[in-house]
């Protein structure tokens, strides 16, 4: 399996371009036939989720209710006995940390006892009733990168991806011709946690704040010098991580895509995020970009503006993407079946009881928290200060007035660069909003979807269109919550345009940062 695997990977990456569907290894020929024989399929059994058989045959890839037929062949599965097995590829701390945390506390909940086994490949979780040692579930986890996660997953090495970025188009295209459906749909990922981008140094190092400019310009090359921020006539040492791995892709994206600019040459790239932190300790002219979960002893350099904004990473921060280098932490699934007790597991990673296990297990969870106004200080002082012209003392007072009786949920949307598609973070909002409001958690409540600009353009024209902004995002967040009872929750949606900004117009990351849909409850 590991020669298959890597094989297969090196083929994808290589190449670029996924021209077939490669068959699991185990895959074995079966006939299937209805109870009286007339109707009889035959192919490849390609996989068997307790339920459904998904077999390749000379039609296609077909999937067949378990139920009304009778399997004959080799590949045939041990009904009595089976056991749901998952194959989960990708980004090395989800694979090692984050999961584990996940399937501990999922086979904690349903007491199921669960073996761990690890080799330098693979971690194997066997998952069995206690009682009987009846082997119930298999989980095998293959740390990777996202190159080769996705690539695992488009030859059907993997049932699931995990990555810190998002698919690339290429990867959903080939993802369409290898069978997966549309990895782009709702449905086919979730953002099972987050975590955000932020620049270290060592602790003897006197920088204390960056604008995110300033921080891509380091990564361009632009800045190459500390003097240019204030600091001693020495070079900056450039490290970030390799650019196969999610964290590096996802700084790139992040920091240059907006800008339009490349990677510079000077950078030391380095394949393991605890050498990284460990190569900018030892260097006091050096800087890199890691996770918030894998900063340990180095200094967070906070990123500000130069209209007085100072945003630290933070739980509330990441999760209200008030931080602006805020990084989800995907799964990405193909469009079939997974066995019964996955997607109890799939399901399990949104219960509260597993936002807790996610927070614990050093990542931010996604459990909506609620805001008092009096905490939030320091965003209606930054709006009476940085008010412009065109924001009166009228309109200040009046969203004072109207979000007073509320708390702001921890619950924002936002949007990609240049686009009005929701960005991958607020897309699993919606989703989670959509369910609280399924479950009946703010039934006898108020949500008042808020909608805030940029400061380019009129004030008149920027109101109307955050009025817009808020309106949609409450009809997507109503079409979604389907079995929702709209009788006994309040939706509304209100708009104050450029009235509470979040960061500075000046660059291109504060004005996407200011264009957003806050929630406020009462």
């Amino acid at each position: 399996m590991p020669e298959l695997r890597a094989a297969l990977r090196a083929a994808l990456l290589l190449l670029g371009v996924l021209c077939f569907h490669v068959p699991p290894a185990a895959a074995q020929d079966i006939l299937l036939s209805s109870p009286d024989g007339d109707v009889q399929i035959e192919g490849t059994l390609l996989g068997f989720d307790g339920e459904f058989y998904r077999v390749d045959t000379i039609y296609g890839e077909l999937t067949v209710d378990g139920s009304g037929v009778i399997c004959d062949g080799p590949g045939c599965p041990d009904l009595e006995n089976f056991v749901a097995r998952i194959d989960i590829s990708g980004s090395p701390s989800m694979i090692r940390l984050l999961l584990p945390a996940l399937i501990e506390a999922y086979a904690a909940q349903k007491n199921y006892a669960a073996l761990r086994e690890e080799d330098e490949t693979a971690i194997v979780y066997r998952l069995s009733e206690k009682g009987t040692d009846r082997l119930v579930g298999e989980f095998t986890l293959f740390p990777t990168t996202a190159d080769e996660a996705f690539a695992d997953l488009l030859s059907d090495t993997a049932d699931i991806a995990v990555s810190r970025r998002e698919v690339r188009d290429s990867e959903i295209t080939l993802g369409r011709e290898a069978g997966l459906g549309d990895l782009s749909a709702v449905g086919r990922s979730r953002v099972v946690a987050l975590d955000a981008l932020v620049p270290i140094v060592a602790p003897e190092n006197p920088l204390q704040d960056l604008t995110v400019p300033q921080l891509s310009g380091i990564l361009s090359g632009k800045i190459s010098n500390w003097s240019a921020l204030g600091g001693p006539d020495a070079p900056i040492s450039l490290y970030l991580r390799d650019a196969s791995s999610g964290l590096g892709q996802a700084t790139v994206d992040a920091l240059l895509g907006p800008v339009a600019e490349r990677l510079t040459e000077a950078v030391v790239e380095i394949d393991d995020p605890v050498a990284l932190r460990r190569a900018v300790l030892r260097d006091p002219f050096g800087i890199g970009v890691t996770n918030l979960s894998e900063v340990g002893d180095a200094k967070t350099i906070v990123l500000s503006g130069k209209c007085g904004f100072a945003i630290a990473p933070s739980r509330l921060s990441i999760k209200t993407e008030d931080y602006p280098l805020s990084t989800p932490m995907f799964m990405y699934f193909p469009a079939r079946r997974f066995p019964a007790l996955v997607r109890d597991f799939l399901g399990f990673t949104r219960d509260p009881y597993a936002q807790l296990v996610i927070r614990r297990a050093g990542f931010v969870d996604q459990a909506p928290e609620e805001i008092p106004i009096n905490a939030q200080g320091d965003r209606f002082a930054n709006a009476i200060a940085q008010a412009g012209t065109e924001v009166s003392l009228a309109d200040l007072q009046r969203m004072v007035e109207t979000l007073g009786p509320y708390k702001r949920l921890s619950v924002s949307f936002r949007f990609e660069a240049g686009s009005t598609r929701l960005d991958a973070q607020s897309r699993s909002n919606v989703q989670q909003l959509a369910k609280a409001l399924e479950t009946g958690l703010y039934d006898g409540r108020e949500l008042l979807f808020v909608g805030f600009s940029d400061g380019d353009g009129g004030a008149e024209a920027n109101l109307e269109i955050s009025q817009r902004r808020a309106e949609v995002v409450l009809s997507e967040v109503r079409r979604m919550a389907e079995t929702a009872n709209f009788e006994r929750v309040t939706l509304a949606a209100e708009a104050f345009g450029e009235a509470l900004p979040m960061a500075c117009d000046a660059s291109a990351w504060g004005r996407q940062v200011n264009r957003r849909v806050e929630v406020w409850v009462r």
